[in-house]
């Protein structure tokens, strides 16, 4: 079983998730922890349930998304995926920080990519992963239909859908991939998006502005 543990970060109030299941070992799915008293706090989540992470994930590389990136590959020698089409907004890192004023710290190369079709294994549990661009050409979703659980990134959010008024996005494509990829799931399947509350399928179909 996944059990989800959420901790919202840095001056974006972005969602950064813990996944892990009952071998203990967890992956973490976009650190934004930005100062020492975030980064204390995920330590302090990990260390009181006794997870092991042994996976970075960015849904996108957008900088809220990725300031924690280092601390995390750094404390735990654990390796950063992305999808290769997010690898110029990483490279960007610190000059996306610099232009919203935000201390950013080292640059961090990622080890491997993911892409459409993809499965992300930890423990005895894993994810397949989905490429929903539109909100940046990279981004991903990370969904594992057996136990009804996705991570949308800033793709999906409950009754609103991710911006696409930033350098690679494409409001038609997301829409379309969102529709497709998303909303075609088991309607119980539980939504964890970037920013915000969890909400389900079932819920964005039936309620969403921009996709009914």
């Amino acid at each position: 079983m996944i059990t989800v543990r959420v901790l919202v970060f840095n001056p974006f109030s972005e969602n950064t998730y813990i996944a892990s299941d009952d071998t203990g070992e967890c992956i973490i799915i976009d650190p934004g922890c930005e100062n020492d008293g975030e980064r204390e706090e995920l330590q302090s989540v990990l260390k009181k349930n006794g997870l092991k992470p042994v996976k970075i994930i960015n849904t996108h590389c957008h900088i809220d998304h990725i300031l924690g990136n280092a601390f995390v590959k750094d404390t735990f020698s654990v390796p950063l995926l992305i999808h290769k089409r997010e690898l110029p907004l990483l490279t960007n890192f610190v000059q996306q920080g610099a232009f919203f004023g935000l201390e950013t710290g080292s640059q961090v190369e990622p080890d491997s990519f993911i892409e459409e079709g993809d499965t992300v294994k930890f423990g005895a549990s894993e994810f397949d992963c989905l490429h929903i661009p539109g909100h940046s050409p990279g981004g991903i979703a990370l969904v594992s239909r057996q136990e009804k659980i996705a991570f949308t990134g800033d793709t999906l959010f409950q009754g609103s859908i991710g911006r696409s008024d930033l350098p690679g996005g494409d409001h038609n494509l997301l829409v379309k991939c969102i529709r497709e990829k998303l909303l075609t799931l088991d309607p119980a399947t539980v939504i964890y998006p970037g920013h915000g509350p969890e909400t389900t399928v079932a819920e964005e179909r039936r309620t969403n502005p921009f996709l009914i």
